[in-house]
């Protein structure tokens, strides 16, 4: 297996199919962090050779020697109030209020199997294709320990950390930080990339070069958000899809998180994910522990689509769950954009007949079908049927539309409260608002307390009666609005800063509770679009839908940027009407088609509105998606070229063995008087492709160097679509 200890040096080596990682206790006890690139085979400490560097000074134990810094050296998992003046994974505050932490090496230990996190989702794996690697330091003057914990996927070229903090002492610390992941790169030149964005215009990827000082992404709004993604890449400067080195991370949380970057004076780089600092605090008493969440890292010598592929691989099949992770999905049909508050019972029926005769497989009621639920002024936490608009309930509804030969799914916004609604004139307390002080309202709406056992006992309650009440097949969990005002009336003053990590621990745990109870409803995340696009959502839900932006141009970009992180499994995407409801803009219904296939495919719009044209092209896209799905949901995607900077988005899925290959997109706009386009595809080079309405025969070698042509093309935003069968299989 992948994890290697020579016990007299306290080297530890960590390999994967295609990468080393590398750290050891020095004579002091002191981890220093050697390597993490590719395989060298030997122990690379040769290069730990640092000059006395003025002003940086040294642990006591150095005696004279001025070379020896903590403050210069790769460190891994580095300590506030030392002498490393870098970012620090770790701060405390002790009892006698002061900051210093020095921790140094005191026992490994090496497990079968990855390890969990309490309360917490994370990567899973069978027994036989993981390990664990437990590395514990202590304080040199205080009985605080620190627990690293490396998970380690080797077929997957994927590591996971994660640390446990235990107070040993008989008095509380306070912890300041705490994070998940500290990685030292002493050596090379590397951008940065991040994904900021906006609502409806998510993940757009930035990328720049290291500047001296520190660069941060990061997320203070409750959620890990839309401006900023959290996660990372830092790659050479000539790392393209193909060539290039780069390193990746993305965290396994759903709340505030904090990224930073640091270019320090000898040009080494230091990168920090974990919990916001500025939102968090912690107060760990006599004989407790504090689990930080997952961070899982690879590290790429072939550029951007491996990297990409080993984190698909792992979002995939080792953190999405349950019956829905690997299965097709169903076409839906979601009403929102279609009617909007403004429906009734005979409304819904008429939209679920149209979707049943052109072959959706199932209808989803958004916002409005419960409380006194006209606007999105009010209503939100009573979680009963508003019987004005649906008699009889929601079983009489759902029975119709089963009987068309369709499932049912239905919109919640279970974290959110209306001050107008009965829940809030009952329990106002429930929502986190700071006493005295007028709440700040987001979307006209409040946000309750989910570390409250009782309010999260009534959301499970009223969620679990409404799923009993009809066979229902999907939720859609939407969250629309971002989170201040943090108070907790079951918090004492000291106690107020661990609130937003114990709002995340109560989501956590409600999920947990419902998709263990109700294992065949598939969940669907949701803020707002893309606010909690993360890989923390995605341990509950298998997909997420993408953005609230459904114009076919836009969302190519925005699905572009989603695709350097998370799979084409976990996007949920809608064909919707034009003028888009958005941007305005007018794109084909094909184009919206195919753009919508890289993800979870379905309808978002008045089916019975179409053109004859349209209506006639709804079942043909449904009966291509549904050939290709396998292909799109678990083969490998390539980016074929960048929409945000050219006048192409053209993407690739094939499959593992390179015999079928699929490129979709759309050409922006057409140019008069030029030659057609050539797109370079990933094909087997050695092997002969048939393209689908080709006559003619092509070594994959042709069309990788060469390039495949496109269609001619007319008019604006064109779609494409070429399917590839490789000959002789």
């Amino acid at each position: 297996m992948g994890i290697k200890v020579n016990e007299k040096e306290r080297f530890f080596s960590i390999t994967t199919r295609n990468t080393e990682y590398q750290f050891k206790a020095d004579k002091f006890g002191v981890l220093k962090h050697l390597w993490y690139g590719e395989k060298t085979d030997r122990d690379m400490e040769y290069l730990l050779d640092y000059p006395d560097v003025g002003f940086s000074g040294q642990i006591y134990e150095t005696g004279d020697d001025r070379t020896d810094s903590i403050d210069t050296m790769p460190l891994e998992y580095p300590c506030g109030g030392i002498g490393d003046f870098r970012i620090p994974a770790i701060k405390v505050t002790h009892a006698d209020g002061s900051t210093a932490l020095d921790l140094r090496y005191k026992g490994y230990c090496v497990k079968n199997g990855k390890y969990n996190i309490p309360g917490l989702p994370a990567v899973y794996a069978e027994e036989a294709k993981a390990q664990t690697l437990e590395i514990t330091l202590c304080d040199t003057s205080s009985d605080t320990e620190v627990i690293l914990r490396y998970g380690v996927l080797e077929e997957l070229d994927i590591i996971t950390r994660s640390a446990e903090i235990r107070n040993n002492s008989n008095s509380p610390i306070f912890l300041k930080e705490a994070a998940s992941l500290s990685l030292d790169i002493p050596f090379g030149d590397w951008e940065w990339i991040h994904f900021q964005g906006r609502h409806t215009k998510e993940r757009v990827p930035e990328r720049a070069p290291l500047i001296h000082g520190i660069q941060e992404s990061s997320s203070s709004r409750g959620m890990s958000s839309h401006h900023q993604n959290p996660s990372f890449i830092l790659c050479s400067p000539d790392c393209t899809e193909q060539t290039g080195k780069c390193y990746g991370a993305f965290f396994v949380y759903s709340g505030s998180f904090q990224i930073q970057i640091e270019l320090d004076q000898l040009n080494q780089t230091r990168a920090v994910m974990g919990l916001n600092s500025k939102l968090f605090g912690w107060k760990l008493n006599s004989g407790e522990s504090f689990h930080t969440p997952e961070a899982v890292m690879t590290y790429s010598a072939g550029g951007f689509s491996k990297l990409s592929h080993n984190f698909h691989k792992v979002i995939r099949e080792n953190i999405c769950r349950g019956k829905y992770q690997l299965a097709e999905r169903p076409v839906l049909l979601n009403n929102w954009e279609a009617t909007y508050f403004g429906f009734d019972a005979e409304k819904i029926i008429k939209i679920a007949e149209d979707a049943a005769a052109l072959g959706v497989d199932m209808l989803v009621l958004d916002d409005g079908w419960f409380g006194k639920r006209d606007s999105d002024t009010s209503g939100l936490g009573d979680w009963f049927v508003n019987e004005k608009k649906l008699p009889g309930g929601l079983g009489s509804l759902v029975e119709k539309v089963k009987a068309l030969g369709m499932k049912f799914g239905l919109w919640f916004e279970p974290e959110m409260v209306s001050e107008d609604s009965e829940l809030y004139r009952a329990h106002p307390d429930w929502a986190i608002k700071i006493p005295n002080r007028k709440p700040t309202r987001g979307r006209y709406q409040l946000v309750l307390d989910m570390s409250r056992k009782d309010v999260r006992d009534y959301l499970y309650d009223s969620i679990a009666a409404i799923l009993k009440s009809a066979d229902i097949s999907y939720i859609k969990w939407d969250a629309n609005r971002s989170i201040c005002d943090w108070y907790s009336g079951e918090l004492s003053a000291e106690n107020q800063c661990e609130l937003p990590h114990r709002y995340m621990l109560g989501l956590y745990e409600l999920l947990e509770r419902l998709t263990a109870y109700f294992p065949d409803v598939m969940i669907e995340g949701c803020s707002g679009g893309g606010g909690r696009f993360d890989a923390g959502m995605l341990y509950y839900c298998p997909q997420i839908w993408c953005s609230d932006d459904t114009d076919a141009f836009e969302r190519a970009k925005i699905q572009y940027g989603t695709s350097f992180i998370y799979p084409i499994s976990a996007v949920g995407s809608h064909v919707s009407v034009v003028p888009n409801h958005q941007t305005g803009c007018i794109t084909p219904f094909e184009t919206r088609a195919v753009t919508t296939m890289a993800g979870s495919f379905g309808y978002e719009l008045d089916l019975g509105a179409l053109s004859d044209e349209e209506k006639n092209a709804v079942p043909e896209q449904i009966k291509r998606f549904k050939k290709y799905a396998p292909l799109i949901h678990n083969g490998k995607y390539y980016r074929l070229s960048d929409p945000t900077t050219g006048n192409i988005a053209l993407w690739e899925y094939a499959s593992e063995d390179m015999s079928e290959v699929l490129i979709h997109g759309m050409v922006f706009r057409t140019e008069p008087n030029m030659k057609r386009i050539a797109i370079k595809a990933v094909l087997s080079p050695d092997s002969q492709y048939k393209i689908e309405g080709d006559l003619g025969i092509y070594t994959g070698a042709a069309l990788m160097n060469g390039g495949i042509l496109l269609p001619k093309t007319w008019g604006d935003y064109c779609p494409i679509e070429i399917h590839l069968i490789k000959q002789g299989v």
